[in-house]
């Protein structure tokens, strides 16, 4: 039979990643912790865990047993409050956010549900993190035959040319790709769609410099603005100070939403506050999230 330590150290290893800290987590030797997972494994006649390399994953026993722990502790959670009086720590739902994402929507989410911790990443670090338990639930890409998480989508948007106001090509509504062959580039190495951006430009015999490269998307539209040089960004991470027309030819469109881990509740209040965060950033011409304004 299982114990409520059974399953807090199960938890542990789960939130933490590693024995180490799962150990320090819930203050006993790791020796202990090891022990009692591998109890808790014979018990239920399964692997729990896979270690490889320092990594600790679950495997598929134990993502099947997760959504049960979780539950498991909160009830012992409430029946502890319903006795004492004494409500136990919440803790906060864990939220991974595309790192490509603008900044402005996060903000909003984290005015309205402040109790989160933000996990930032790739998109495939953010559906490791899901499916490993690590994360409640994503802001990321939705990806066609993506079926291992409940998703919601919230919005697709395009991709733009990013450019100074006082640009001469920012008032124009589209920019093809051999107007700006002289210009120098910012490379937004974060970005989902850098080879392809790559590829449109070379195909047209477009090989600009680069005068900057970062995984840092703020940094990148404040160097846009100051006239560093000009990059291929999605219409969410639009500033003030900086024009986004179309870059002619260039079509491609990212799909936005929450996804969920197993264990997560679809109607927690944390997914209801991204969904109207995601609704009142929207413009009235673009369904989209504006930028940091």
């Amino acid at each position: 039979m299982m114990s409520r330590t059974h399953i807090r150290q199960f938890l542990a290893v789960v939130d933490t990643g590693n024995f180490t800290r799962a150990a320090l987590q819930i203050n006993v030797a790791q020796p202990t912790l090891s022990a009692g997972i591998a109890e808790l494994e014979r018990r239920l006649g399964a692997r729990l865990f896979a270690r490889s390399n320092r990594r600790v994953q679950l495997t598929e026993a134990g993502n099947r047993l997760l959504a049960h722990a979780r539950a498991i502790e909160r009830e012992f959670q409430l029946a502890e409050q319903s006795v004492t009086g004494i409500a136990a720590p919440v803790p906060p739902a864990r939220l991974g956010v595309l790192a490509t994402l603008g900044t402005g929507l996060v903000e909003a989410i984290v005015s309205a549900f402040p109790a989160v911790e933000l996990v930032e990443g790739s998109e495939r670090e953010l559906t490791a993190g899901l499916a490993n338990g690590r994360l409640d639930l994503a802001l990321t890409l939705l990806r066609p035959g993506e079926t291992r998480f409940a998703r919601e989508a919230l919005f697709s948007e395009g991709y733009r040319l990013a450019l100074p106001e006082a640009h001469p090509l920012a008032r124009q509504e589209s920019v093809t790709a051999e107007e700006v062959a002289g210009e120098t580039m910012i490379a937004r190495r974060s970005c989902e769609m850098l080879g392809e951006t790559s590829r449109f430009f070379t195909e047209r015999g477009v090989r600009p410099p680069f005068g900057m490269r970062s995984t840092n998307d703020d940094k990148v539209m404040a160097m846009v603005r100051a006239g560093l040089g000009i990059t291929v960004a999605p219409e969410s991470l639009e500033v003030p100070g900086v024009a986004m027309p179309r870059l002619d030819g260039f079509e491609a469109v990212r799909e936005i939403g929450i996804l969920l881990a197993a264990h997560w509740d679809g109607d927690h209040a944390l997914v209801r506050a991204i969904r109207t965060c995601a609704r009142g950033l929207r413009t009235d011409d673009v369904a989209l999230p504006r930028g940091t304004s």
